[in-house]
Protein backbone atom coordinates (compact mmCIF):
# COMPACT_ATOMS: atom_id res chain seq x y z
CA UNK A 1 0.00 0.00 0.00
CA UNK A 2 1.72 3.67 -0.95
CA UNK A 3 1.74 6.48 1.09
CA UNK A 4 -1.70 7.72 1.91
CA UNK A 5 -2.79 10.81 3.17
CA UNK A 6 -5.03 9.68 6.66
CA UNK A 7 -6.13 11.19 10.01
CA UNK A 8 -5.13 9.41 13.02
CA UNK A 9 -8.26 7.89 14.04
CA UNK A 10 -8.69 6.25 10.54
CA UNK A 11 -5.23 5.23 10.24
CA UNK A 12 -5.27 3.41 13.75
CA UNK A 13 -8.72 1.78 12.77
CA UNK A 14 -7.03 0.45 9.33
CA UNK A 15 -3.80 -0.51 11.13
CA UNK A 16 -5.96 -2.74 13.01
CA UNK A 17 -7.27 -4.12 10.47
CA UNK A 18 -4.34 -5.12 8.48
CA UNK A 19 -3.01 -6.73 11.35
CA UNK A 20 -5.94 -9.61 11.38
CA UNK A 21 -8.51 -7.62 13.84
CA UNK A 22 -11.93 -8.59 12.63
CA UNK A 23 -14.26 -7.51 15.64
CA UNK A 24 -14.80 -4.39 17.65
CA UNK A 25 -17.04 -3.63 20.37
CA UNK A 26 -17.31 0.25 21.97
CA UNK A 27 -19.16 3.26 22.46
CA UNK A 28 -18.63 6.83 20.95
CA UNK A 29 -17.33 9.07 22.89
CA UNK A 30 -15.05 12.71 21.45
CA UNK A 31 -11.83 12.85 20.27
CA UNK A 32 -12.12 9.30 19.18
CA UNK A 33 -15.13 8.72 17.25
CA UNK A 34 -14.01 8.42 13.64
CA UNK A 35 -12.66 4.81 14.65
CA UNK A 36 -15.78 3.19 15.81
CA UNK A 37 -17.15 5.59 12.71
CA UNK A 38 -14.69 3.76 10.38
CA UNK A 39 -14.76 -0.08 11.67
CA UNK A 40 -18.65 0.09 11.35
CA UNK A 41 -18.39 0.91 7.57
CA UNK A 42 -15.12 -1.32 6.95
CA UNK A 43 -15.78 -4.34 9.21
CA UNK A 44 -18.80 -6.07 7.71
CA UNK A 45 -17.34 -6.15 4.27
CA UNK A 46 -14.58 -8.16 5.33
CA UNK A 47 -16.37 -10.82 7.27
CA UNK A 48 -15.93 -9.14 10.87
CA UNK A 49 -18.79 -7.87 12.59
CA UNK A 50 -18.73 -4.29 14.66
CA UNK A 51 -20.84 -3.96 17.76
CA UNK A 52 -21.70 -0.61 18.72
CA UNK A 53 -22.31 -1.68 22.87
CA UNK A 54 -24.98 0.45 24.89
CA UNK A 55 -22.05 1.65 27.50
CA UNK A 56 -18.76 1.17 27.82
CA UNK A 57 -19.09 -0.96 30.54
CA UNK A 58 -20.62 -3.49 27.85
CA UNK A 59 -18.34 -3.02 25.44
CA UNK A 60 -15.32 -4.02 27.52
CA UNK A 61 -16.75 -6.62 28.23
CA UNK A 62 -17.68 -7.43 24.59
CA UNK A 63 -13.76 -7.29 24.50
CA UNK A 64 -13.23 -9.61 27.19
CA UNK A 65 -15.91 -12.70 25.77
CA UNK A 66 -14.31 -12.34 22.16
CA UNK A 67 -10.86 -12.22 23.08
CA UNK A 68 -11.24 -15.32 25.12
CA UNK A 69 -11.86 -16.80 21.88
CA UNK A 70 -8.25 -16.32 20.62
CA UNK A 71 -9.54 -13.88 17.87
CA UNK A 72 -7.98 -10.54 17.38
CA UNK A 73 -10.29 -8.12 19.35
CA UNK A 74 -10.41 -4.25 19.70
CA UNK A 75 -11.90 -1.76 21.68
CA UNK A 76 -10.81 2.20 21.87
CA UNK A 77 -12.68 5.20 23.94
CA UNK A 78 -11.34 8.39 25.44
CA UNK A 79 -10.85 8.94 29.06
CA UNK A 80 -13.69 8.85 31.16
CA UNK A 81 -14.99 5.87 28.92
CA UNK A 82 -11.66 4.04 29.73
CA UNK A 83 -12.10 4.42 33.32
CA UNK A 84 -15.95 3.27 33.10
CA UNK A 85 -14.15 0.27 31.45
CA UNK A 86 -11.61 -0.39 34.16
CA UNK A 87 -13.44 -3.04 35.83
CA UNK A 88 -13.57 -5.22 33.15
CA UNK A 89 -9.58 -4.13 31.87
CA UNK A 90 -8.61 -5.80 35.42
CA UNK A 91 -11.05 -9.10 34.92
CA UNK A 92 -9.50 -9.32 31.30
CA UNK A 93 -5.90 -9.32 32.69
CA UNK A 94 -7.06 -11.64 35.37
CA UNK A 95 -8.49 -13.94 33.12
CA UNK A 96 -5.05 -13.73 30.71
CA UNK A 97 -6.95 -12.60 27.74
CA UNK A 98 -5.17 -10.57 24.58
CA UNK A 99 -7.17 -7.29 23.89
CA UNK A 100 -5.94 -4.10 22.25
CA UNK A 101 -7.17 -1.06 23.57
CA UNK A 102 -6.91 2.23 22.67
CA UNK A 103 -7.21 5.42 24.41
CA UNK A 104 -7.14 8.86 22.48
CA UNK A 105 -6.87 11.10 25.82
CA UNK A 106 -8.45 13.99 26.95
CA UNK A 107 -8.58 16.69 29.66
CA UNK A 108 -10.04 15.88 33.01
CA UNK A 109 -10.71 14.99 35.63
CA UNK A 110 -14.10 14.09 35.46
CA UNK A 111 -16.05 14.75 32.13
CA UNK A 112 -13.22 17.14 31.03
CA UNK A 113 -13.12 18.47 27.95
CA UNK A 114 -12.06 17.02 24.47
CA UNK A 115 -9.14 18.65 23.98
CA UNK A 116 -5.64 16.90 23.83
CA UNK A 117 -4.60 15.96 27.28
CA UNK A 118 -2.07 13.39 28.75
CA UNK A 119 -3.58 13.18 31.65
CA UNK A 120 -4.35 9.45 31.42
CA UNK A 121 -0.43 8.23 32.18
CA UNK A 122 -1.21 7.27 36.05
CA UNK A 123 -4.57 5.32 34.67
CA UNK A 124 -2.64 3.31 32.16
CA UNK A 125 0.65 2.49 33.91
CA UNK A 126 -0.33 2.36 37.40
CA UNK A 127 -3.65 0.47 36.68
CA UNK A 128 -6.75 2.29 36.22
CA UNK A 129 -8.63 -0.68 38.18
CA UNK A 130 -8.59 -3.22 40.76
CA UNK A 131 -5.70 -5.68 41.74
CA UNK A 132 -2.51 -6.05 40.71
CA UNK A 133 -2.28 -6.33 37.45
CA UNK A 134 -0.59 -4.12 34.64
CA UNK A 135 -0.93 -3.42 30.50
CA UNK A 136 1.56 -3.07 28.22
CA UNK A 137 1.22 0.70 27.28
CA UNK A 138 2.72 2.14 23.71
CA UNK A 139 2.71 5.58 23.40
CA UNK A 140 3.30 6.89 19.71
CA UNK A 141 4.71 10.01 18.72
CA UNK A 142 3.60 9.91 14.61
CA UNK A 143 0.62 8.54 12.86
CA UNK A 144 3.31 6.04 10.91
CA UNK A 145 4.63 4.94 14.46
CA UNK A 146 0.69 5.11 15.68
CA UNK A 147 -0.24 2.23 12.93
CA UNK A 148 3.27 0.21 13.59
CA UNK A 149 2.37 0.03 16.98
CA UNK A 150 -1.13 -0.89 16.56
CA UNK A 151 -0.15 -3.39 14.72
CA UNK A 152 2.58 -4.75 16.80
CA UNK A 153 0.06 -4.58 20.06
CA UNK A 154 -2.13 -7.85 18.73
CA UNK A 155 1.46 -9.56 18.52
CA UNK A 156 2.65 -8.62 22.06
CA UNK A 157 -1.04 -9.46 23.40
CA UNK A 158 -1.17 -12.59 21.90
CA UNK A 159 2.56 -13.23 23.22
CA UNK A 160 1.59 -12.39 26.69
CA UNK A 161 -1.64 -13.50 27.18
CA UNK A 162 -2.74 -9.74 28.26
CA UNK A 163 -4.06 -6.73 27.48
CA UNK A 164 -2.20 -3.94 25.62
CA UNK A 165 -2.83 -0.38 25.18
CA UNK A 166 -2.23 2.46 22.78
CA UNK A 167 -1.61 5.89 24.48
CA UNK A 168 -2.77 8.73 21.93
CA UNK A 169 -3.91 11.79 22.68
CA UNK A 170 -6.76 14.06 20.62
CA UNK A 171 -3.74 16.27 18.30
CA UNK A 172 -2.70 12.63 17.19
CA UNK A 173 -6.63 11.08 16.82
CA UNK A 174 -7.18 14.18 15.06
CA UNK A 175 -3.77 15.27 13.09
CA UNK A 176 -3.03 13.67 9.28
CA UNK A 177 -0.26 12.55 7.98
CA UNK A 178 0.89 10.57 5.10
CA UNK A 179 1.43 6.95 6.82
CA UNK A 180 1.90 3.53 4.87
CA UNK A 181 -0.10 0.88 6.11
CA UNK A 182 0.61 -2.50 5.10
CA UNK A 183 -0.68 -6.23 5.98
CA UNK A 184 0.91 -6.93 9.30
CA UNK A 185 1.53 -11.20 9.03
CA UNK A 186 2.74 -11.92 12.89
CA UNK A 187 6.30 -12.44 13.56
CA UNK A 188 7.22 -15.60 15.95
CA UNK A 189 4.17 -16.33 17.38
CA UNK A 190 2.90 -19.51 18.18
CA UNK A 191 -0.30 -21.15 16.92
CA UNK A 192 -3.82 -19.67 18.87
CA UNK A 193 -3.38 -21.74 21.79
CA UNK A 194 -5.36 -24.41 23.56
CA UNK A 195 -6.35 -22.57 26.26
CA UNK A 196 -8.57 -20.23 24.19
CA UNK A 197 -12.69 -21.12 24.13
CA UNK A 198 -13.85 -22.94 20.91
CA UNK A 199 -10.41 -25.23 21.12
CA UNK A 200 -11.36 -28.40 22.77
CA UNK A 201 -10.10 -30.19 19.78
CA UNK A 202 -6.39 -29.18 20.75
CA UNK A 203 -6.71 -30.10 24.14
CA UNK A 204 -7.96 -33.17 24.11
CA UNK A 205 -11.59 -32.29 24.63
CA UNK A 206 -10.41 -30.94 28.09
CA UNK A 207 -12.65 -27.84 28.75
CA UNK A 208 -10.86 -24.64 29.20
CA UNK A 209 -11.45 -21.93 32.05
CA UNK A 210 -10.75 -18.74 31.66
CA UNK A 211 -11.36 -17.29 35.34
CA UNK A 212 -9.91 -14.03 37.94
CA UNK A 213 -12.18 -15.54 40.62
CA UNK A 214 -10.06 -17.63 43.11
CA UNK A 215 -11.94 -18.14 46.36
CA UNK A 216 -8.99 -19.73 48.17
CA UNK A 217 -6.68 -16.95 49.23
CA UNK A 218 -3.75 -19.69 48.62
CA UNK A 219 -4.63 -20.12 45.00
CA UNK A 220 -5.25 -16.50 44.34
CA UNK A 221 -1.76 -15.55 45.66
CA UNK A 222 -0.58 -18.16 43.61
CA UNK A 223 -2.53 -16.75 40.91
CA UNK A 224 -0.80 -13.12 41.28
CA UNK A 225 2.47 -14.37 41.89
CA UNK A 226 2.22 -16.23 38.47
CA UNK A 227 1.25 -12.75 36.68
CA UNK A 228 3.74 -11.04 38.43
CA UNK A 229 6.28 -13.20 36.81
CA UNK A 230 4.93 -12.13 33.44
CA UNK A 231 5.11 -8.75 34.23
CA UNK A 232 8.70 -8.99 34.85
CA UNK A 233 9.27 -10.73 31.32
CA UNK A 234 7.36 -7.70 29.51
CA UNK A 235 10.51 -6.19 31.05
CA UNK A 236 12.10 -7.08 27.80
CA UNK A 237 10.03 -5.11 25.56
CA UNK A 238 11.08 -1.61 26.82
CA UNK A 239 11.89 0.87 24.64
CA UNK A 240 12.64 4.48 23.95
CA UNK A 241 14.07 6.98 21.02
CA UNK A 242 17.22 8.63 22.36
CA UNK A 243 18.10 12.05 20.80
CA UNK A 244 21.19 14.39 20.90
CA UNK A 245 22.16 12.64 24.29
CA UNK A 246 26.04 12.14 23.41
CA UNK A 247 26.78 15.00 24.67
CA UNK A 248 23.67 16.47 26.57
CA UNK A 249 23.81 18.43 29.75
CA UNK A 250 20.59 18.86 29.84
CA UNK A 251 17.73 16.63 29.30
CA UNK A 252 14.13 16.79 28.11
CA UNK A 253 11.92 13.58 28.98
CA UNK A 254 8.44 13.81 27.08
CA UNK A 255 6.65 11.16 25.00
CA UNK A 256 4.04 11.30 22.57
CA UNK A 257 2.77 14.81 20.66
CA UNK A 258 4.68 16.47 23.56
CA UNK A 259 8.13 15.33 22.74
CA UNK A 260 7.42 16.04 18.83
CA UNK A 261 6.89 19.62 20.60
CA UNK A 262 10.06 19.10 22.51
CA UNK A 263 12.06 18.04 19.50
CA UNK A 264 11.67 21.53 17.85
CA UNK A 265 12.13 23.11 21.14
CA UNK A 266 15.82 20.99 21.34
CA UNK A 267 16.73 21.93 17.79
CA UNK A 268 16.31 25.89 17.88
CA UNK A 269 18.37 25.73 21.48
CA UNK A 270 21.26 23.23 20.08
CA UNK A 271 21.46 26.15 17.34
CA UNK A 272 22.59 28.66 20.29
CA UNK A 273 25.14 26.40 21.51
CA UNK A 274 22.98 24.45 24.41
CA UNK A 275 23.85 21.00 24.93
CA UNK A 276 20.41 19.15 25.40
CA UNK A 277 19.22 16.06 24.11
CA UNK A 278 16.11 14.17 24.83
CA UNK A 279 14.52 10.70 25.72
CA UNK A 280 11.14 9.65 24.36
CA UNK A 281 9.61 6.93 26.10
CA UNK A 282 7.91 4.65 23.81
CA UNK A 283 7.05 2.01 25.99
CA UNK A 284 5.39 3.60 29.03
CA UNK A 285 5.33 0.41 30.46
CA UNK A 286 7.86 -0.94 30.89
CA UNK A 287 9.28 2.64 31.36
CA UNK A 288 13.01 2.99 30.41
CA UNK A 289 14.56 3.61 33.45
CA UNK A 290 17.55 2.08 33.04
CA UNK A 291 17.96 4.46 29.68
CA UNK A 292 17.18 7.66 32.13
CA UNK A 293 19.68 6.29 35.05
CA UNK A 294 22.39 5.64 32.57
CA UNK A 295 22.27 9.08 31.19
CA UNK A 296 21.97 10.78 34.81
CA UNK A 297 24.98 10.79 36.40
CA UNK A 298 26.42 13.59 33.35
CA UNK A 299 23.41 15.71 33.27
CA UNK A 300 23.20 19.08 35.26
CA UNK A 301 19.19 19.08 35.02
CA UNK A 302 16.22 16.72 33.71
CA UNK A 303 13.41 18.26 32.13
CA UNK A 304 9.75 16.91 31.96
CA UNK A 305 7.44 18.02 29.66
CA UNK A 306 4.10 16.37 29.67
CA UNK A 307 0.29 17.84 28.78
CA UNK A 308 -0.75 17.26 32.68
CA UNK A 309 -0.03 18.13 35.95
CA UNK A 310 3.69 16.06 36.13
CA UNK A 311 2.70 12.21 35.91
CA UNK A 312 5.50 10.95 34.30
CA UNK A 313 7.48 13.22 36.58
CA UNK A 314 7.60 10.41 39.08
CA UNK A 315 9.12 8.02 36.57
CA UNK A 316 11.35 9.85 35.98
CA UNK A 317 12.67 11.02 39.19
CA UNK A 318 13.47 7.45 40.24
CA UNK A 319 15.06 6.65 37.04
CA UNK A 320 17.38 9.44 37.94
CA UNK A 321 17.87 8.78 41.58
CA UNK A 322 18.84 11.81 42.74
CA UNK A 323 21.79 12.16 40.44
CA UNK A 324 21.00 15.29 39.20
CA UNK A 325 18.11 18.33 39.65
CA UNK A 326 14.37 17.22 37.86
CA UNK A 327 12.17 19.62 37.39
CA UNK A 328 8.43 19.92 34.97
CA UNK A 329 6.66 22.16 32.78
CA UNK A 330 3.29 20.99 31.45
CA UNK A 331 0.04 22.20 30.98
CA UNK A 332 -3.52 20.62 31.44
CA UNK A 333 -6.94 20.98 30.27
CA UNK A 334 -5.69 20.85 26.56
CA UNK A 335 -3.18 23.10 26.43
CA UNK A 336 -0.18 21.93 24.95
CA UNK A 337 3.44 23.35 25.82
CA UNK A 338 4.58 25.50 22.91
CA UNK A 339 8.10 25.66 21.44
CA UNK A 340 8.92 29.08 22.67
CA UNK A 341 7.93 28.06 26.48
CA UNK A 342 9.96 25.07 26.40
CA UNK A 343 13.22 26.96 25.40
CA UNK A 344 12.25 29.91 27.70
CA UNK A 345 12.11 27.59 30.37
CA UNK A 346 15.47 25.38 29.58
CA UNK A 347 17.22 29.01 29.48
CA UNK A 348 15.57 30.07 32.97
CA UNK A 349 17.82 26.68 34.47
CA UNK A 350 20.74 27.48 32.73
Amino acid sequence: MARVLMKGTEAIAEAAIQAGCKYFFGYPITPQNEIPEYMSGKLPKIGGAYVQAESEVAAINMVMGGGSTGTRIMTTSSSPGISLMSEGISYIAGCEIPAVIVNVMRGGPGLGGILPSQADYFQSTKGGGNGDYRLLVLAPSTLQEAVELTQEAFDLAEKYRNPVMILADGFMGQMMEAVEIKEHVSGDLPPREPWALGCMGERGSKRSILKSLYLNPEDLEKHNIKLQKKYREMDKEVRSESYLCDDAEILVAAFGTTARIARSAINNLRKEGIRIGMVRPITLYPFPTQTIRDLASSLKHVLVVEMNMGQMLEDVQTAVCGKAPVSFFGHAGGIAPSVKEIEDRVRSIL
